[in-house]
């Protein structure tokens, strides 16, 4: 029999590191732009109050070069662009 433990995802810290992954000279529309969705869904996903997808979150992660894991939980064991 496998162990198998439920995972409980912290949205709000995921919103913390995409709004961290934006920076303060980019504004949510430009940035949402760029990540191909509304700045209305990224105000959600930054207040914790939307689940990111998964196509969203590889394009997050390709665009900052981390892991999606680090989005997810806020460790990454190695980045992935230097």
């Amino acid at each position: 029999m496998t162990n198998t433990r439920k995972i409980v995802v912290n949205w709000e810290a995921v919103g913390r590191r995409v709004r961290e992954l934006r920076g303060f000279e980019t504004s949510q529309s430009d940035f949402a732009a760029e990540i191909g969705i509304s700045q209305g869904q990224l105000s959600r996903y930054e207040k914790g109050a939307s689940e990111i997808g998964t196509e969203v979150l590889l394009r997050l992660a390709q665009k900052a070069g981390r892991s999606i894991e680090w989005f997810l939980t806020g460790k990454d064991a190695a980045r992935l662009k230097e």
